[in-house]
């Protein structure tokens, strides 16, 4: 992922860039050479080797008639590094010209048959007419793409083992099992998708304790009233009223559990502001009561599912009607990453220890609000599991009104 994209744009560098620049600084060298050549050439062939000489010790060539050269039988021409100038030379002289490269020394060599019949030698620099700055710069991508190699390459590892143990911690959590030792590891990306995997591991295994209790609750809860009025109905002791009581009781529970399994429906997102919302619930819930509310004139929207949303906040607003004794305190506050809602009533409250029962499922704190309460204990847990759906927060406080204070903290996204 890393390198292979590095290796691709150093490729089209060196050669849509470097390439056509290599080209035209060396057809630039072996134009002016050739033009340099063909000048002292002019001055040979009309007996002014003096002005050829002065001029090639002037620019840094070296020039001698001779009558013979040893020279190999095969020329440079044809060569990269001579193809050019010996077209050059062909086009300004009109007559054959034979270039030799000697690359041990790094000079090149052009023979010239003059006018009577002798050989001009033209010797310089092979850097006359060869750059080797693309050598350098060909040796300086391959150097760069092993430096960052060899640099990436323990992170890549380390990557690469966090990654390892993130799936097998998923295989594990998917049988069923649990990862001894699993922590998040790595880069802030991979350390996140271990802590989502850790949260999401803790709330499958959350919701699996609370389909047990469901199960067990409702076991228990409708074992005693069944059994009871099956004994009444066996020794004809049934009596109309108690029996519909008992009707009305188990009809409360099961209404109950419909609703705590309705809160795992999926439900589409949509555009939600909570105010109207708020204030229509509390006035279902509460009509005998006196509400305060303190909520935005325009109110933050962000998006929700409505439905499990509202069934949340009523089950809170519900809660606190019922424990109430005259007053129900809603607030709205929101900030630019969160929205803040409050709901608090000056009933008698919940105790410190027992604040963290009161949101787990089918858990009944009447000995600590109210004897005559009823219930099913599902209320505050099912507002709970929607709010934390919504990834925000439910704390339960002590109120100043004295009763209890619901903080729901909602996230913008």
């Amino acid at each position: 992922m890393v390198l292979l994209p590095l290796i691709v744009v150093q490729v089209i560098i060196a050669e849509f860039f470097f390439g056509n620049h290599w080209t035209r600084v060396h057809n630039t060298m072996a134009r002016s050479l050739s033009a340099e050549i063909t000048t002292m050439m002019n001055f040979i062939d009309s007996d002014n080797l003096s002005a050829a000489k002065t001029m090639a010790g002037d620019i840094g060539i070296n020039v001698s008639i001779n009558k013979k050269l040893n020279r190999p039988a095969k020329n440079d021409n044809n060569s990269m590094i001579a193809g050019r100038l010996s077209k050059h030379l062909q086009t300004r002289l009109k007559r054959s010209a034979d270039i030799f490269i000697d690359r041990g020394e790094r000079l090149v060599f052009v023979d010239i048959p003059t006018q009577d019949g002798q050989i001009a030698t033209f010797g310089t620099s092979l850097y006359r007419v060869y750059s080797t700055s693309t050598e350098v710069f060909i040796l300086w991508l391959i150097g760069s793409i092993l430096v960052v190699g060899i640099l990436i390459s323990p992170f890549i590892i380390l990557h690469s083992r966090s990654i390892k143990r993130i799936s097998n911690a998923a295989n594990r959590f998917g049988r069923g099992l649990d990862a001894p030792g699993f922590k998040p590891s790595g880069s802030l990306e991979i350390r996140n998708a271990a802590a989502s995997m850790i949260t999401m591991k803790e709330r499958i295994d959350r919701y699996n304790h609370t389909k047990t209790d469901m199960l067990n609750a409702v076991s228990h809860d409708l074992k005693a009233p069944l059994t009871r009025m099956r004994l009444a109905i066996e020794t004809d002791s049934a009596d109309k009223k108690t029996l519909l009581q008992d009707i009305d009781r188990m009809t409360e529970m099961v209404n109950g559990y419909l609703s705590f399994a309705r809160g795992e429906t999926p439900e589409i997102e949509q555009a939600t502001e909570l105010p109207a919302t708020l204030i229509r619930l509390a006035r279902d819930a509460a009509p005998n009561k006196r509400i305060q509310l303190d909520l935005p004139d325009n109110p933050v929207q962000f998006y929700a599912r409505p439905m499990a949303l509202t069934r949340a906040f009523a089950n809170i607003i519900e809660n606190a009607a019922r424990y109430a004794k005259k007053t129900i305190k809603i607030t709205e506050q929101d900030t630019p990453n969160s929205i803040i809602v409050t709901i608090e009533d000056d009933g008698i409250g919940i105790p410190n220890n027992r604040k963290a029962d009161a949101l787990r499922p089918f858990v009944r704190l009447d000995d600590a609000r109210s004897s005559d309460s009823g219930g099913t204990g599902l209320g505050l847990s099912i507002a709970k599991t929607a709010i934390e759906n919504h990834g925000g927060q439910l704390f339960l406080e002590d109120s100043d009104l004295g009763g209890l204070r619901v903080r729901v903290i909602l996230p913008i996204e």
